[in-house]
């Protein structure tokens, strides 16, 4: 039996990682630990063969007053219950970073594509805090401390925070919803928890980049979701010509409508990890 401790305590993937795990009693044993202040440092980690460090600031803020906090969680907590974790003997590090690694720049007007050389770009303290996180625990890696870095893109399921539950709640109300012919990579949560299940059992190391099957379209998600609540929704591309002008100067609608996809290659894996589809994933996660 693997005994694995979840770093961030009721934080939501490591929540969903812990209840996902939980289907294999007998294969499994999780604790999760609360970081928010220094008691963690008194814990044994030598019982665990696996950490799955989650906890850290996970909003992108631009106040340039956070920007020491983002450091501290982001960065230096990472490092450093790496390293505790390796002295202690832990055999496997698994860390969660983002996309946010290769900047947060999408738009509505051209189609970004990132590929395995594509060298990573932090444009906040968000992602480079990520990135430098990954930089420090990378270092510690050898033959008996394995590192994963877990490079995911936008993670949505049932109780997620963020973009998701605000398009969920527009397609509810909405008649009408713009019809943008824009492409998304994302992952479902319970996509995202086999990957790492796998990775644990596989005993991986090295950068993963995880995301569902098919690319997402803001418009046919948004459809999908009014589906699942009974609902009809008109899509019309009356709207279009208008905001690809505001993509040019207003960020929320890139935010929305922007075009930003990992090469389908990249998210490839010796096993199957994609637990569902599109449309099965927003029906488990709207019912």
């Amino acid at each position: 039996m693997k005994k694995i401790l979840i770093t961030g305590a009721n934080s939501y993937i490591g929540t969903s990682l812990e209840k996902w795990l939980g289907k294999y009693l007998d294969k499994y044993s999780i604790d999760t630990l609360d970081m928010k202040d220094n008691e963690w440092k008194n814990r044994d980690f030598s019982k665990y063969g696996v950490v799955f460090h989650v906890a850290g600031i996970a909003h992108v803020s631009t106040d340039p007053k956070m920007e020491t906090l983002y450091y501290k969680i982001n960065r230096d907590l990472t490092i450093e219950t790496a390293k505790k974790a390796k002295t202690d003997g832990v055999k496997q590090f698994v860390f969660m970073s983002s996309i946010i690694v290769y900047g947060d720049s999408s738009s509505i007007n051209h189609k970004r594509v990132i590929s395995r050389r594509a060298v990573p770009q932090p444009t906040n303290f968000y992602g480079n805090s990520k990135l430098q996180a990954e930089e420090g625990i990378m270092l510690l890696g050898d033959g008996k401390f394995k590192v994963v870095v877990l490079r995911p893109p936008m993670i949505y399921g049932k109780g997620s925070k963020g973009n998701y539950p605000k398009l969920a709640k527009m397609a509810q109300k909405l008649p009408l919803f713009p019809d943008v012919d824009n492409e998304r990579s994302m992952l479902h949560i319970d996509n995202l928890c086999e990957f790492i299940r796998l990775v644990i059992e596989n005993e991986e190391n090295g950068i993963f980049f995880p995301q569902n099957s098919e690319y997402v379209n803001t418009a046919n998600m948004v459809k999908l979701i009014a589906e699942a609540h009974g609902k009809k929704i008109k899509l019309t591309k009356v709207f279009n010509p208008a905001l690809r002008v505001m993509g040019n100067f207003v960020g929320v609608v890139n935010k929305a409508f922007g075009n930003l996809v990992y090469e389908k290659s990249m998210s490839e894996y010796g096993e199957e990890y994609r637990v569902g589809d599109l449309r099965e994933s927003i029906r488990v996660t709207e019912r």
